[in-house]
């Protein structure tokens, strides 16, 4: 029998001794085992400390993000081997979809994430605060990536997804990754860590693998490292107390499974599109992975009224349902990842049954196809009802990890959202309304339990995700006993990676330490107009004062005729007494228009290939006929742009500091002005 190997210090090593047996969930063959004993924690760690950590601190944001493309471009040459063993997990394709090219998906988007960050290792966070009357001293806040190690400790679940969602996080920020995948599917996690190694596209160190126990691992962090763990509340609860962790205060986000709900809303009748959405949603979340999803939905609340009628539509919805091995094309639930979870999910049913009756079914039996129930971990679906779900706990806070929800009543909107708040913090809930007063009331009232909200009508139907789906741009997580963490969420997640720090000192310094021009520091003048310079030949911090320029009254007059903004502020016979202007004032837009012809290297061709936008721009004194206004112009940041084919002219993006100001030298307006430059080799 096969034993899994663990990827520690850049090779692959087998554990001591026999290990965990880890068996086939559909027809219960052991395919391996797994260890980790023997494994010297302390020395993975350090290897990715100083191995993996300073070659992904020296890459920048979008060196590490082409990184990223690049690893799922290759995974997905290897994806027929990736379903094949899936399916051992008791996934069928649908299932092991979400977890295979879902858990690449999101390697593509936070590649893409790259081009909200600058093209430097590190970067600014928010925006810069002047801490004196002469702009001669500031602050700002830097972004550095931590100098340890990501620790991730993930469930069964999601073998493939769990691991590269997070990753995908922690090597964008610039810190290595050790995963501990739970052990009884670990076998297909290892697969894709092969695949990783093997392409030699992550940089040594930036990711190890453990197959098996963490061991004395959690005793070996320090305080530059970062504990994420997804599982149970309880286990999750006794890593985060380790009293090492504690000492050495080290950041610990926790995603727990929780009680997740859905709310059919009191206008939702059975003729509406929305009851068949509710019910497909429903029937979706119970019988995907076959419940075994953190988002799945475990409590169902319905109106009084309805109650018999959505008994009644899951009921047929769930018969629909055809159960076994997952390798045959007619089957649509596969089995659970083994029989020790099983036999979890039936124990913690008989806590329900305690207080709520199985009105769809069975505990003991199930029709399937292809498949023999007494060598997998096969279940039927289990719907429940828990008609009093006001004077019962259980069905609040004990929860079935698999196919397994349970039906309730509510009188009123403020008793459904009084009724999901008694799931004490849940990853996900979901409103099925075609009122927006009722999905107003639910999120306001519910919201604060929960780390995300769906609210599903017919409008959005054809392209929802699904209450069970997390998206790699938003925040998954949720607060209480949802664990009180966030993965995910776009750049918010890549700074759970890095350090803020608060830095102040004169712009000039801030400048030099940030790559990014910060008002008030000193330009340099080049010898040529800078935008006769390629990408390459220009520096942050390149300035052009230009010569002035007078604003008339036919001025204003000419630019309203041409852009038929008449606003009464830009005419001359107004009255304008009671406004906040004295006479005629300029259009700030005409002001901005005027600035760039003032800054514009006319009539030349040059490596400028065209203007691509601009950012906050705003206008902070009136401009009234008979002044005279001028520019100061900066170079202010830059970010190269990869060729998308060969034939692509080489460019990067110059974004320009535009300071205007009148003949007092007072500011009149600013912006940031965003050019697309020719690079010269």
């Amino acid at each position: 029998m096969s034993k899994l190997e663990n990827y520690i210090l850049g090779k692959w090593i087998p554990g001591d001794g026999d290990g965990q047996p880890l068996f086939n969930a559909v027809t219960g063959e052991q395919i391996a085992s797994a260890t980790t004993n023997g494994i010297d924690m302390a020395a993975a760690l350090q290897y990715a400390r100083t191995v993996g950590n300073p070659a992904l601190r020296k890459m920048t944001f979008h060196e590490r993000g082409l990184m990223l493309r690049a690893l799922a471009l290759h995974l997905r040459n290897h994806l027929d081997s990736f379903y094949q063993l899936s399916y051992k997990t008791g996934a069928t394709k649908a299932d092991s979809w979400v977890d295979i090219e879902g858990g690449i998906g999101n390697l593509f988007a936070y590649a893409s994430l790259r081009r909200k960050f600058p093209d430097q290792p590190y970067c600014l966070d928010g925006e810069y605060h002047s801490l004196g009357k002469a702009n001669t001293f500031m602050g700002h806040h830097l972004l550095l990536p931590k100098e340890g190690v990501a620790v991730h400790i993930n469930a069964f679940n999601f073998p493939v997804w769990g691991m590269l969602e997070k990753i995908a996080v922690n090597l964008l920020a610039g810190v290595p990754a050790i995963v501990k995948p739970a052990t009884i599917t670990s076998f297909l996690t290892e697969a894709v860590v092969k695949e990783i190694a093997l392409s030699g596209i992550l940089p040594n160190g930036a990711l190890q693998l453990l197959c098996g126990s963490a061991g004395d691992l959690l005793n070996h962090v320090n305080e530059q490292d970062v504990i994420t763990f997804t599982g149970s509340a309880s286990t999750g609860q006794l890593l985060k107390s380790n009293p090492h962790i504690l000492a050495s205060n080290v950041p610990f986000t926790m995603e727990a499974d929780s009680l997740n709900c859905i709310v059919l809303g009191e206008d939702v009748t059975p003729d509406m599109p929305e009851w068949d959405i509710f019910i497909k949603e429903v029937r979706r979340e119970m019988t995907t992975k076959s419940g075994q999803k953190c988002t799945a939905i475990r409590r169902i609340f319905v109106p009084q009224n309805k109650l018999e009628d959505v008994h009644l539509s899951l009921g047929k919805a769930l018969a629909q349902t055809t159960i076994g091995n997952p390798l045959n094309e007619k089957v649509r639930m596969g089995s659970l990842a083994g029989e020790a979870q099983r036999q979890e999910v039936k124990a913690q049913v008989q806590k329900l049954l305690a207080s709520s009756q199985l009105i769809y079914g069975s505990l003991d039996s199930v029709e399937l196809i292809d498949a023999d129930n007494t060598k997998g971990a096969f279940m039927s679906p289990l719907l429940l009802l828990n008609e009093q779900p006001f004077n019962n706990k259980a069905v609040h806070e004990v929860e079935a990890f698999g196919p397994v929800s349970t039906l309730m009543p509510y009188q009123s909107i403020d008793d459904a959202v009084a009724l999901a708040k008694l799931g004490k913090g849940s990853l996900v809930s979901t409103i099925v309304t075609a009122s927006q007063e009722l999905a107003r009331k639910y999120v306001l009232g519910a919201g604060t339990w929960h780390g995300r909200m769906l609210i599903l009508n017919n409008d959005c139907a054809r392209e929802n995700t699904g209450h069970g789906s997390p998206l790699p741009l938003l925040v998954h997580g949720g607060p209480g006993r949802a664990g009180g963490g966030e993965e995910m969420g776009g750049m918010r997640g890549v700074k759970h990676y890095m350090q803020r720090l608060a830095i102040q000192g004169s712009p000039d310094m801030i400048t030099a330490v940030s790559h990014v021009y910060q008002p008030g520091a000193k330009g340099r003048t080049p010898a040529v107009h800078p935008f006769q310079l390629y990408f390459e030949e220009l520096q942050v911090g390149d300035q052009l004062v230009t010569g002035k320029r007078l604003i008339t009254a036919e001025d204003i007059d000419h630019f309203a005729n041409l852009s038929g903004d008449h606003f009464y502020a830009h005419l001359k016979d107004t009255d304008f007494t009671g406004t906040m202007f004295e006479k005629q004032v300029a259009h700030g837009y005409l002001i901005m228009s005027i600035a760039a012809g003032l800054f514009v290297d006319s009539y030349r061709k040059n490596p400028v290939l065209l203007n691509y936008g601009i950012d906050e721009l705003r206008f902070t004194k009136p401009v009234y006929p008979g002044a005279e206004i001028y520019v100061r112009f900066t170079c202010k940041e830059k970010t190269v742009q990869e060729k998308k084919t060969e034939e692509d002219i080489p460019k990067g993006i110059v974004k320009w500091y535009v300071e205007i100001f009148d003949e007092t030298d007072e500011p009149v307006g600013v912006a940031t002005i965003l050019t697309m430059v020719k690079k010269k080799y």
